[in-house]
Formats: structure tokens, C-alpha cells, sequence
């Protein structure tokens, strides 16, 4: 907080002041957190649960693994002043469905959930919003339903068509990946939960802990949607189901490295925002190379000290790039 508040000009504030400051800013994000609500709705065969605050144009904002819909908190908290801003639970994940078939998590599967979820809302045009996994999921859902998305944002998320190449060519990013091999396998639901998800914990929120950017009120709310029964499986099965991953000896590499999605073309016809947290150790900054060959319409907003995680790492500066390219022309 006190880099935050140096940075609009008040260094030489005094202690006491300093902590009177943080405490109205901690008040007032609480008063915001307490507007959101929490609604369900049956879609494509699941039920979803969503945190949604505001109402007007709709922005959605999804998550990838392992989180859930408190990813966005900060989000919603802002965008809900002007927008209908809505964070669903995807399919898998803490209070939403989790259907039993690995197959139930093909990329086509959440994409259909996320349309059927802004129909419900009434809105046929929206802002798609996404990190990680809900990224792949954008993606494809922007090159499948390009009518249905006024602006696309993605933050630190690979195009399917580029980390293809990247994952076949790129020695750096077959590496990077060899994770996702480990999440695929029969015993990552024992390896990631081991020691009240210790591993997770410090993957997600480790370095976050450390600086501030987590409180162990988040790593609370975490560790309990991963124990939400189901859970951590059906996160797990994206990563199944789209059979993702470096080259493996199985002969599935070139239809996991485009997260199985399948359209017709891999150019997005929308505009469309990237941001990339540099310093993400999983998907490396190749995946920023030749973008531009599958998004004519694109804007890339490059956060050098920012990790996988930026969005939690930076949320006023993720949120100042969202507004500024959704209220541009």
C-alpha cells in the first residue's frame, strides 16, 4: 500500500496518516465486495454459479486454473460501478457443476456455457474478459462466436495458433509446459492437494503472500473452493481433455497444443487486448511473437515486473489498460 500511495504523490505522508489513508481504501473496498451477489443459472446441461455486481452493458471476466470466480473480486468491485460485471465458477470448479466424463471439459463445452450464460443474462453482445485457461477458453470463443463479442481482453493466455508453434519448435516452452504432463496424470489430484494444497498455495499465492498483493483471507477462500468436493479434478480436466502439453511420446501434442480448439480459422475478428505479465515462467513471451498474424485488431500491453499472477499483482494497472481500451474506439 505504501508504493501505492507514493505513487500518487504523497511520500512524505506521515505514519499515521499513511495507515488512516489505507484504512478508508480498505473500507471501501470491503463496502464494494459487499455489493456482489451470487447467483446460479442452468446452462448447457450445468449449473453455474456466478458473482456478478452492477447492471448495463455486460463484461465477463473468467478465470483459469486454479482459481475461481474471486479472481475478478477486484474487478467487479470496479467495473461493477458502470457494467453488469459477471465472474462465473467455470464447469469444474467450486460451486458449479462438475460433470464426472473428462470429455465434458472440451474447450467447445465451456465456450457453449459462457454463450448461454449471457443469453440467460439477456445480452447477445458483451466484453469477454480472461486469464489462463478462461484465456484458451476466450480465445475460442471469440473465433466461434465472433457476433457475440464487442472486445476481447486476455491476460497472459496464448492464442492456440501461436502456442502450437511454440510448443512445437520452442525448447524454452516445452520445458515451461512439462507441468501440464504432471496435471494430466492420475496422481495430480494426490500430488496438488498434498498438505492442504501446499503445493497450490505456493504455485498461486506464495510470492503474492510475500509482498501483499494475498491475504491469508484469500488463502482461505482458495484452499476452500479447491476442497469444494470435485473440484480439483474437474480443474484438472481441462488440461485432460484437451490432451495440452509439450510433446509427450503419446502422439497428442499437435491437438493439446491448441487447447483442442476447433474453428474453422484461428483469426479473431474482434478487437482485442493483450496483457502479458513478463515474468510468467509458464508462458514464456514467444507466445507474443507473430500474434499479430492471427489478431489483426490488436493491442498489446506488456507489464515487465508482472508474473502470471498479474492481475492480482496489479490490479489498478490491469484495470486502468482494461477501461482504456473498452471506452476506446
Amino acid at each position: 500500500m505504501f508504493a501505492a500511495v507514493s505513487a500518487m504523490g504523497f511520500l512524505f505522508v506521515s505514519a499515521g496518516a499513511h495507515q488512516s489513508e489505507s484504512s478508508k481504501h480498505d473500507d471501501h473496498k470491503k463496502e464494494k465486495a459487499s455489493m456482489i451477489k451470487h447467483e446460479y443459472a442452468e446452462v448447457n446441461g450445468v449449473r453455474l454459479h456466478y458473482a456478478t455486481t452492477g447492471k448495463g452493458k455486460l463484461i465477463m471476466f473468467v478465470h483459469g486454473f486454479p482459481e475461481f470466480w474471486y479472481e475478478w473480486k477486484n474487478q467487479l468491485a470496479e467495473f461493477g460501478q458502470e457494467y453488469m460485471a459477471v465472474a462465473p465458477d467455470m464447469r469444474g470448479y467450486n460451486l458449479s457443476s462438475k460433470p464426472a466424463e473428462v470429455d465434458q471439459y472440451q474447450v467447445k463445452y465451456m465456450v457453449e456455457d459462457l454463450r448461454a450464460l449471457a443469453e440467460k443474462l439477456g445480452h447477445k453482445k458483451f466484453i469477454l474478459v480472461a486469464h489462463d485457461w478462461g484465456g484458451a477458453i476466450a480465445w475460442a470463443f471469440a473465433l466461434t462466436h465472433p457476433d457475440y463479442v464487442e472486445k476481447l481482453v486476455i491476460i497472459n493466455a496464448p492464442h492456440p495458433g501461436v502456442f502450437a508453434r511454440e510448443l512445437r519448435d520452442n525448447p524454452a516452452q516445452q520445458k515451461a509446459s512439462g507441468y501440464m504432463l504432471m496435471f494430466r496424470s492420475p496422481q495430480a489430484e494426490q500430488t496438488l492437494s498434498a498438505n492442504n494444497y501446499g503445493l497450490l498455495v505456493n504455485i498461486v499465492l506464495g510470492e503474492g503472500l510475500k509482498t501483499g498483493a494475498f491475504t491469508e483471507e484469500d488463502k482461505k477462500a482458495y484452499i476452500e473452493a479447491w476442497s469444494q468436493p470435485g473440484a480439483l479434478t474437474g480443474g484438472l480436466n481441462y488440461y485432460r481433455a484437451a490432451r495440452v502439453g509439450p510433446p509427450s511420446g503419446e502422439g497428442d501434442n499437435k491437438e493439446g497444443a491448441s487447447f483442442g480448439v476447433n474453428a474453422p480459422s484461428l483469426v479473431v475478428k474482434v478487437p482485442t487486448l493483450v496483457i502479458w505479465g513478463e515474468k510468467d515462467v509458464a508462458l514464456l513471451l514467444g507466445n507474443l511473437d507473430g500474434l499479430d498474424k492471427f489478431v489483426p485488431n490488436l493491442t498489446i500491453k506488456r507489464i515487465p515486473d508482472g508474473s502470471h499472477w498479474v492481475i492480482h499483482e496489479k490490479p489498478a494497472l490491469v484495470n486502468g489498460y482494461i477501461r482504456e481500451f473498452i471506452k476506446s474506439k
